[in-house]
């Protein structure tokens, strides 16, 4: 799939832009200064695949904690900074390698002018985090109380420019907003007026399939028509399930790799076995192996085998308690209920 060329910007150890893969990130939900609890929530998110981790920075030990957790940490570190600049300023000085600031709430161009000094001196990425929430009050005034998207343009135009005249380019774009159609709408006019890699996503999503859904809306079109160099799904959830959503989303639009895919049926009247249940272990079974890999487990033989002959193996039910097992569509033999999970682990580990 053909991306939208960008500028490269590079963050710690990766580098976001150019034809370098869509970079998945989430944020951590815990407060920055418990810093125990939080480097073993994004070591946890490490392991699930996490590339990039947010922070928010909301005073002085927040901004301080920041050391301590990069010397703990294996992917770079992004400070979330609202509305005082000096927060920004010490997160840099502890070791944030991206500073995400909000035109909404920091609006002072002295401010901004030395936060940008301070990223020159550490060799900071910042990304430009524009909110349909908190554009500027004044503008929206002037918008007869309307937030749109030639809006959070303009708000965007404006910060790039302060940075622009200061000789700063390391920048990572955002215009989110909380309706999947306008963010759509946005991203598809930021990747045509700009140069800079963009971070793609849908903010306060809501939970499970609200905010799956939600999300899917905006950046499935995206990501099929190149746009998005980084993104994160927003979720009322453990942060691990912001990881599993982006990898699965870039897996089926063919962005991901080694990763793999199960596929089963809806189930009916014909179903005599535990599907469901077996759906949710074989998914459990699955995230643990980084392999590109389709797996099927079906209601019945009816259709199952069929339906099912494109999975490297799949098991379709013949009684509650017994399985046909099939690879590629060909009958291997068949398992008890207890023992597909087994023999799936089996299979996987040797294959």
């Amino acid at each position: 799939m053909n991306r939208c060329e960008t500028k490269k910007v590079k963050v710690g150890n990766i580098t976001i832009g150019g034809s370098n893969h869509v970079v998945i990130q989430s944020m951590c939900n815990i407060k920055t200064s418990k810093v125990d609890e939080v480097v073993a929530q994004i070591k946890e998110l490490e392991e699930a695949g996490c590339e990039l981790i947010r922070v928010s920075v909301l005073d002085m030990y927040d901004a301080k904690a920041i050391k301590d957790i990069v010397e703990r940490i294996d992917i770079p570190l992004v400070a979330d900074i609202h509305y005082d600049y000096r927060l920004a300023l010490q997160a840099m000085e502890s070791g944030a390698q991206k500073i995400r600031l909000n035109p909404g709430n920091l609006r002072t161009e002295e401010q901004i002018v030395a936060v940008i000094n301070k990223a020159k001196e550490k060799n900071v990425a910042i990304r430009i985090g524009v909110n349909s929430g908190s554009i500027n009050p004044e503008y929206v005034k002037a918008n007869g109380g309307k937030v749109d998207v030639p809006l959070m343009l303009r708000s965007l135009d404006e910060y790039i420019k302060i940075f622009e005249d200061h000789n700063f380019t390391n920048l990572v774009l955002a215009l989110k907003s909380s309706d999947a159609l306008q963010t759509l709408e946005a991203y598809r006019a930021a990747s045509k007026k700009y140069s800079y890699p963009l971070h793609i996503g849908v903010t306060e999503t809501s939970y499970k399939d609200i905010g799956l859904i939600r999300s899917c809306v905006a950046l499935v079109p995206l990501l099929l028509e190149g746009i998005g160099n980084t993104m994160r799904i927003s979720l009322s959830d453990d942060p691990v399930e912001e990881i599993k959503a982006c990898k699965r989303l870039l897996h089926e639009v063919g962005l991901y790799n080694n990763f793999p895919t199960l596929i089963s049926c809806p189930t009916c009247g014909r179903t005599k076995g535990p599907i469901i249940e077996l759906c949710r272990q074989i998914d459990e079974v699955l995230l643990k192996y980084n392999k590109e890999i389709k797996v099927a487990i079906m209601g019945c033989v009816v259709n199952g085998i069929g339906e099912g002959k494109g999975a490297d193996i799949g098991f379709a039910c013949n009684t509650y308690d017994l399985f046909t097992v099939f690879e590629k569509g060909q009958v291997k033999g068949t398992v008890t209920t207890k023992e597909v999970i087994p023999y799936l682990e089996n299979y996987l580990k040797n294959r």
